[in-house]
């Protein structure tokens, strides 16, 4: 999402004015906002979650929002339109929480916990959880992510061919770059699965691959913003599937 709404969670603080000693002044200064509210409504031409899509090759309609406290702790959800079938129903909502903050210069950590709902699903189990954690930097002019998520043993994650529970590990690298003097900020993103969230797992039984996505993003007017990526994944190319494609999505962020 996980582009996605991972990228989102990070929390943002209201700039306010410091108390002055003088009465006259104390009374216009405003403090640091403790809660802060954060959200986005975006349209994307495919909702593609690890480079498998979610929406069969069609275009989804997205939106979150982010409650976050001062101290760096944050709840919220975020949810998708969706095609993938009935056990799934139409609709991904997902709920989390969590904590991020500076934890040595320059370097940020972001711990939390997901959980995948699909309120509209029918015929059997569907929902899971996923713990998730990554740290992030500045190296020069790009800022570096590196991260992982682990969903345990769940009646969600079955075992397509025994029927069992199965686990998944996701673990992913992100890298962008705004370009001087320019609204553009180019961006690459490679990312490893191994479990039954693997692109290919349900069409050859391949319970690794590797995901991976280049693109560009940018802000047209106001709270408006554009991006581009050419998006690809390791295994067979399934038709509106697991097909390397363009993705363009046009997000309003509040």
């Amino acid at each position: 999402m996980l582009l996605s709404v991972r990228g989102a969670i990070a929390a943002t603080l209201l700039a306010g004015t410091a108390l002055s000693a003088a009465p006259a002044f104390a009374q216009d200064a405003e403090a640091p906002a403790e809660i802060t509210v954060t959200g986005s409504a975006a349209v994307t031409s495919d909702y593609r979650f690890r480079g498998v899509s979610q929406s069969g090759g069609d275009i989804a309609i997205q939106g979150g929002i982010t409650v976050s406290h001062a101290s760096g702790f944050y709840v919220g959800t975020w949810g998708s339109s969706i095609d993938l079938g009935s056990l799934y129903g139409s609709t991904e909502l997902d709920l989390f929480g969590g904590w991020t903050g500076e934890v040595s210069s320059g370097l940020t950590a972001d711990v939390g916990l997901l959980y995948y709902a699909y309120p509209n699903g029918s015929g059997g189990d569907s929902e899971f959880f996923e713990p998730y954690a990554s740290v992030s930097g500045q190296a020069g002019p790009a800022k570096i992510k590196v991260g992982a998520t682990y969903a345990w043993k769940q009646s969600a994650l079955p075992n397509f061919y025994d029927g069992g529970k199965d686990d998944n590990l996701y673990i992913y690298s992100n890298v962008d770059v705004a370009i001087p003097n320019t609204p553009l900020t180019v961006s690459g993103h490679v990312g490893y699965t191994d479990g039954v969230l693997a692109p290919c797992y349900y069409c050859n039984a391949d319970k690794t691959g590797v995901d991976w996505s280049i693109g560009a993003s940018g802000t047209i007017y106001g709270p408006l913003s554009l991006s581009v990526s050419y998006i690809g994944v390791t295994g067979p190319s399934v038709d509106s599937y697991t097909d390397d494609t363009v993705v363009a999505t046009l997000t309003a962020s509040f």
